[in-house]
């Protein structure tokens, strides 16, 4: 009899392990799939794919928009506005007032882009223009001296037009996407460095074909800074 009870007892305990299982699987299947971020300050650690759709309306914009050769950007211009590779651009021009921080200010010439008369040179698009507090990233340049020496490694810049990883294969993207999912801004138009201007801007998914290359980050090792004697 006692090993009758114990084998009822032991099928009733595995029923009702199955239903508190299958009662929390279903449960946790009726959840949404993505998680809404709370208002909380935190920042998504994933970049957004939709924001390589930002500009897309202005692709075939770009297609037509005419070139100056004599007044086009570079690569080396491009670099040589960095502190280093990834780093911010700096603001290469005076600024009327240092409480002058973005918004308005700033987009007035780099959310579209376009020729500047007065500084001879095409305008970079920003890829970001809903983070109106430019100036909490990028600096005016001061001079070439403001920092003391120290022993920073700047990285290695990607080589251009050697990053595919077989011949005749569309180019990987040799660059985080964080503050930069809007290809469009960097690659397209004239105010695109020539080098890395796309052919194609009108075919928007850019990441259906080019996809992106986290080798090219480096370990630097630790940053000690030089100290004086």
């Amino acid at each position: 009899m006692r090993k009758r009870l114990g084998i009822i007892s032991l099928f009733v305990i595995l029923f009702i392990a199955f239903i508190a299982i299958w009662n929390y699987s279903y449960q946790t299947g009726r959840e949404d799939t993505y998680v809404l971020i709370k208002e909380n300050g935190i920042t998504p650690i994933i970049p957004l794919e939709k924001g390589v759709f930002k500009r897309s309306e202005h692709a075939l914009d770009y297609v037509e928009m005419p070139v100056d050769e004599t007044h086009q950007r570079s690569m080396k211009n491009y670099y040589n506005n960095r502190a280093f590779y990834g780093a911010p651009p700096s603001i290469p021009h005076d600024i009327n007032s240092e409480r002058n921080m973005g918004d308005n200010s700033c987009l007035k010439c780099h959310e579209n882009g376009g020729y500047v008369e007065k500084f001879k040179a095409y305008t970079p698009v920003t890829p970001h223009p809903e983070l109106v507090n430019c100036r909490q990233c990028h600096v005016p340049q001061k001079s070439n001296s403001l920092f003391v020496a120290n022993n920073f490694k700047k990285g290695t810049i990607p080589t251009v037009g050697n990053n595919n990883a077989l011949l005749g294969s569309p180019p990987a993207i040799p660059h985080q996407l964080q503050l930069r999912e809007n290809c469009l801004a960097c690659h397209a138009g004239p105010s695109a460095p020539k080098e890395i201007r796309v052919s194609h801007p009108e075919r928007i998914n850019c990441r259906q074909c080019h996809v992106p290359n986290n080798k090219v980050t480096e370990d630097i090792g630790n940053f000690i800074r030089k100290m004086e004697n």
